[in-house]
């Protein structure tokens, strides 16, 4: 694998932090709690945030990958988005931010520790840094995920499979678990990379165990709730939606798609889908009682339709071939990057491309207001592509750093928040 490059698998999307030292303690509730921190100082739409337009998670408040914000300029040939400030980054990599419109956080890394960054995100200044045991191999870089904000708790997910909640105030460590040690999750080939979700009361996580595809932690106190499922982990973060009348976890894991039972943790159906590598990357997107995939390696996307017990694929091709980067949808159309470094409208009744552009590579993309903005995989360009089924309409492109940028972009608060394997930026919308 060393030696394909283009194959190496570097989810970005998904981000939470989790951490075991051997000097942790044992909390009454059976979490880890970190006896000495080093800190200094939605589908999870069910996360709390603070700001008008926040993106507190994976996916954004609503994890669909598009913003309720609106009033932003987009005419950038006649005005430039204002480049606000930027920050160098070591982990070289994939994590996502997220912000609660007030502060924006990210997981770095150095040496053998990932790092908890916390910045202001109108001035960059740094509000607070947590470091956590980590190990000091890139593996193609290092923490995939993206941290989840829910009030005053950060949650974080480590490639190494370490769960933490932090404080968002001081970024002290409240308590942590071990995918692996404490739940015998299988590690991906390239790490977790699958971001937590928020469930109401509960925290959920994919170990990807025998008995334990998913689980449900408090998410106050992290003690375990329910676990069920079967199956491998994939690198997507799964989705929560009510399909054919039953509310369930749509987890896209190694092998397979799935339906869990937010109930019992029972599966309720599954499809085959097995990808090179088990690299099931992107985000599924739930339309009805459909289910879009997509992956890359050469397989491609498939929209599968769910019946009152089984699923079965309705169309299948290779007009989008997500390595990881997760479709939207935006009036009924999907939006699409995918291998070869094409931008793809679909028509899901018929899986028909109704036009496709090159230029993206592995870019991710995020939207508001009926434009996308859509990075360049490759040199850390962000072009904005007006949403329309008739062809592509590109409205202006903007570099406001370079590198490479596989990690989609954010939407907060009047401001777009997008990274490299190098540096973070914020860019002032208005």
């Amino acid at each position: 694998m060393a030696s394909l490059p283009s194959q190496m698998f570097s989810v970005v999307f998904l981000s939470v932090l989790w951490g075991c030292t051997d000097s942790s303690t044992t909390a009454a509730n059976g979490a880890k709690a970190e006896a000495t921190p080093t800190s200094v100082a939605t589908n999870s739409g069910s996360a709390t945030a603070e700001g008008k337009w926040p993106w507190p998670c994976w996916r954004g408040m609503e994890g669909t990958g598009i913003s309720a914000m609106s009033g932003f300029n987009k005419n950038w040939t006649a005005k430039a988005p204002k480049l606000l400030w930027q920050a160098p980054l070591t982990d070289m990599g994939w994590s996502g931010p997220a912000s609660d419109g007030k502060v924006l956080y990210i997981v770095d890394h150095s040496g053998s520790e990932d790092i908890v960054c916390a910045w202001n995100l109108a001035s960059g200044k740094e509000v607070w840094k947590t470091k956590y045991p980590d190990a000091d191999n890139d593996n193609n870089g290092f923490t995939r995920s993206t941290p989840l904000i829910d009030g005053s708790n950060l949650y974080i997910v480590s490639r190494l499979g370490k769960v933490l909640c932090l404080d968002t105030a001081k970024g002290a460590i409240k308590w942590q678990h071990d995918l692996v040690g404490e739940f015998s999750g299988h590690t991906p080939q390239w790490g977790y990379a699958i971001s937590p979700m928020i469930d109401g009361k509960n925290l959920i996580i994919v170990p990807g165990a025998a008995d334990a595809a998913i689980v449900a932690l408090d998410k106050s106190t992290g003690a375990t709730l329910s676990k069920g499922g079967t199956g491998d982990p994939g690198y997507a973060t799964p989705v929560i939606a009510t399909i054919q009348g039953k509310r369930q976890y749509v987890v896209f894991q190694a092998k397979k798609l799935a339906g869990i039972s937010t109930d019992t943790f029972a599966e309720l159906w599954s499809v085959p889908w097995d990808t090179a590598y088990g690299v099931n990357a992107a985000t599924p997107v739930v339309m009805g009682n459909s289910i879009f995939i997509s992956s890359g390696y050469g397989h491609g996307c498939a929209m599968v339709d769910v019946g009152p017990s089984s699923a079965q694929i309705r169309w299948q091709n290779r007009l989008i071939q997500a390595h990881f980067s997760s479709p939207i949808v935006y009036k009924g159309y999907i939006y699409g990057t995918g291998d070869p470094g094409k931008l793809t409208c679909l028509d899901p009744k018929t899986g028909t491309a109704l036009w496709q552009q090159p230029g993206f590579e592995k870019g991710g993309l995020c939207a508001a207001d009926g434009v996308a903005f859509v990075n360049n995989g490759s040199n850390g360009d962000v072009i904005l592509v007006k949403l329309e089924t008739t062809g592509y309409k590109e409205l202006g492109r903007i570099a406001p750093i370079r590198g490479q940028a596989w990690t989609a972009p954010i939407l907060v608060d009047g401001k777009l928040v997008v990274r490299t394997k190098d540096a973070i930026a914020v860019v002032d919308l208005s």
